[in-house]
């Protein structure tokens, strides 16, 4: 699995909001959405796209807690990123799942997004088995 964050400042970013980051262009989300198509047919067409979601804002958020189910409304003050999106693929090893997550460092967006941006790679597991650090 492929996991990108984002924060709620770059949700309100992408939507039009002033924020103390780079503003997004509706040139810069239209960049963003033609690379995210391409790259998305990339895998599908390779065989290797087993599923992919962005996710909404975090304002949209619940967090639900504790025994009593604590329901509280997002986005959280002591949560600086959230995840923002994920593939699923299925590929031949752990190295091409990170070269795939490599390729997103491509993605087009406002001045300096790129060098805070991240993605984990994380591999599923397929059965309710041990841990293994």
């Amino acid at each position: 699995m492929i996991l990108t964050y984002a924060s709620q400042q770059d949700y309100d970013g992408m939507g039009g909001v002033a924020t103390d980051k780079p503003a997004w262009t509706p040139e810069d989300f239209a960049a963003m959405g033609a690379f995210m198509t391409a790259f998305n047919a990339s895998l599908e067409e390779s065989g290797e796209l087993v599923e992919t979601r962005g996710l909404a804002a975090p304002v949209h958020t619940r967090r639900v807690s504790g025994r009593a189910a604590v329901v509280t409304d997002g986005p959280y003050a002591e949560t600086q990123e959230v995840l923002a999106g994920y593939w699923v693929v299925e590929c031949e090893s752990f190295d091409r799942a990170t070269e795939i997550a490599a390729q997103l460092r491509n993605c087009p967006g406002p001045e300096g997004l790129a060098e805070s941006a991240y993605a984990d790679v994380r591999p599923l597991e397929d059965y309710p088995g041990e841990f293994e650090v």
